[in-house]
């Protein structure tokens, strides 16, 4: 079975930010604007984390991309009293929008805090509306979202590879989501995690593998390497 999963080189993130940016453009994430932002309503599907330890003049930062986890595991599918969330045959983490009452219960159970309420319409200015994405659906007020390891672009990968006869090749797989394919450092790569011939399987097998909150349970698919190893 195939189960997707991403690895993210902390030794080559820059903390540019480009793989947020491009996952607000690719999956059509609406601005917030001051008031919604004042109140703690933005939605990010992707934030680069800022650790500092120490004290200055000694101080040393960790820059740690925080997509959804995908969790093996997870949390937010079991509280869900409708089973708008659910985890797929593909170990996706997935909404049904149409499902989705909006009680917030995965919000909460979620412990790396990557899913966002819709507080309001989605309202895009005159200027970007060309840019909106046609292959993502627009999301209505009051139900959660979240990322998707932009799933959309790996079904399109996969009708692709279904009417040429063949199997997805590794070589698309690694930058397939929108932030892996803009990372300017290729700290990121996407693919099976159970082929063994997979970029991502090899990653993950490494003595620098590590995933967030391991001590959880929640068996997280975003696999991290360590810094300065």
């Amino acid at each position: 079975m195939t189960r997707w999963g991403m690895v993210i080189d902390l030794d080559k993130c820059t903390g540019c930010q480009a793989c947020s940016m491009a996952c607000r453009m690719e999956n059509n994430i609406p601005f917030a604007g001051p008031e919604q932002a004042d109140l703690s309503r933005v939605k990010w599907w992707h934030k680069v984390l800022r650790l500092e330890e120490g004290e200055y003049p000694r101080v040393r930062i960790t820059l740690v991309p925080r997509p959804c986890q995908h969790c093996d595991n997870p949390p937010c599918v079991r509280v869900c009293p409708v089973g708008a969330t659910y985890r797929d045959e593909e170990g996706l983490v997935r909404m049904d929008y149409d499902r989705c009452i909006g009680c917030r219960f995965c919000t909460t159970a979620c412990p790396y805090t990557v899913r966002h309420f819709n507080w309001y319409e989605p309202v895009f200015p005159e200027e970007m509306q060309s840019y909106l994405n046609p292959d993502v659906p627009v999301r209505p007020r009051g139900v959660v979202e979240k990322c998707t390891f932009c799933v959309h672009r790996l079904e399109k990968a996969k009708r692709q590879a279904a009417e040429q006869g063949r199997d997805l090749r590794d070589a698309e797989l690694v930058l397939l989501p929108a932030c892996n394919q803009t990372c300017p450092a290729s700290a990121r790569y996407f693919g099976d995690l159970d082929d063994p011939e997979s970029t991502v399987s090899h990653l993950a097998h490494s003595k620098r593998a590590f995933t967030l909150l391991e001590d959880l349970g929640t068996r997280p698919k975003v696999i991290y390497l360590k810094e300065g190893q």
